[in-house]
């Protein structure tokens, strides 16, 4: 991992509220996996002449359904500077809930606040999160998405942050045009090649409890590596150069309470 830049930010802070994770709204940043038929059962879904979602098939005998397709896998080492090639890698996170204090006695806001202090991007590789535990136990977990697209490249990052994927831009996050999400835990995430995120952000059990599992979201993450670090991962620090001093954090996302973003999932 290249060591991380500083993108500092001035002016006021900014405050981000997250909504639902659907595919129409993150398709710029990537893909969201879910079953697009939960409705459905196998032993019927090819009854109806009507063509399901993903050129789906029938399989194991008539006792699932093979929806294809789902994510886009991308591997673009061989145009990184090194040459060296790009290697499947298969790895899974254990991530601990995030604080996230109730609000206010007294307060008429059901939304609390988390600070997001960095951000990375893999510009050579998808990157596909894939929580575990999505049946009864495990129901409560959430986590969170802050995603942002690039700026052109300028300034500190030329000849360092570089970035081969058409229409992502080369450069810096633009904060201007940063977006956060609530996934549940019968979704799965793909971050495009070159996207700039937030590390993986669990809120188990919801705003102010442990939840299910001790406060802890397990993911199995899926994506191409080549050992180097620069190529690997890229890390921007977003620092505040006001009064607020460096250590300040700048950026803040409003996390609904469980039933206001539960409703809309």
């Amino acid at each position: 991992m290249a060591t991380p830049l500083t993108l500092h930010i001035t002016g006021q802070d900014i405050h981000l509220t997250a909504t639902p994770l659907e595919q129409s709204s993150f398709a710029p940043f990537g893909d969201v996996i879910e079953n697009p038929r939960p409705d459905l059962h196998p032993s019927s879904a090819f009854t109806s002449p009507s063509p399901l979602p993903f050129n789906a098939i029938p399989a194991n005998q008539g006792t699932a359904i093979k929806y294809q397709h789902v994510t886009h896998l991308t591997n673009l080492y061989p145009s990184a500077p090194s040459g060296h090639p790009g290697v499947p890698s298969s790895s899974l996170f254990s991530c601990a809930a995030a604080a996230t204090p109730a609000p206010s006695r007294g307060s008429s806001s059901s939304l609390v606040l988390l600070p997001i202090r960095i951000l990375e991007r893999h510009p050579f590789t998808s990157q596909t999160f894939i929580p575990l535990g999505a049946g009864h136990r495990h129901s409560r977990h959430r986590y969170l998405v802050v995603v942002a697209p690039s700026l052109p490249p300028g300034g500190p990052d030329d000849g360092v942050l570089l970035l081969p994927v058409p229409g992502r831009g080369r450069g810096l996050p633009d904060v201007r045009g940063l977006r956060a999400f609530v996934g549940s835990a019968g979704q799965a995430v793909t971050y495009g090649a070159g996207t700039w995120h937030a590390p993986m952000v669990a809120l188990a059990g919801g705003p102010g409890r442990e939840g299910d599992g001790g406060g802890v979201v397990d993911f199995v993450v899926v994506q191409f590596a080549n050992g180097v670090g620069v190529e690997d991962c890229q890390e921007v620090v977003l620092a505040g150069s006001d009064s607020g001093g460096e250590g300040a954090a700048k950026v803040w996302v409003r996390i609904p309470e469980r039933g206001d973003v539960a409703a809309r999932l």
